[in-house]
């Protein structure tokens, strides 16, 4: 070894040995899991919201027809 080099050995100035692949995938699996989130929070309802959501759109759609008036009854 060189002196510099014996020089920044000891002084803590390695580098830390990384396996490539695995660092690939790590940071995929981290960008996946905040396109997730993303998504989540976009367009994620849950079931049970999905089915009130439906419920609320049937009752007022039967409200809104209770409400209408019969056409042949103005032509008399």
């Amino acid at each position: 070894m060189a002196r510099t080099d014996e020089a920044r050995y000891r002084q803590g100035m390695t580098a830390e040995i990384l396996n490539l692949r695995q660092a690939r995938k790590a940071r995929a699996r981290t960008e996946a899991e905040a396109q997730a989130a993303a998504n989540r929070a976009k367009f994620g309802r849950t079931k049970a919201e999905r089915q009130r959501a439906q419920m609320d759109a049937a009752r007022m759609e039967k409200h809104i027809d209770g409400a209408k008036r019969d056409s042949d009854a103005h032509d008399i």
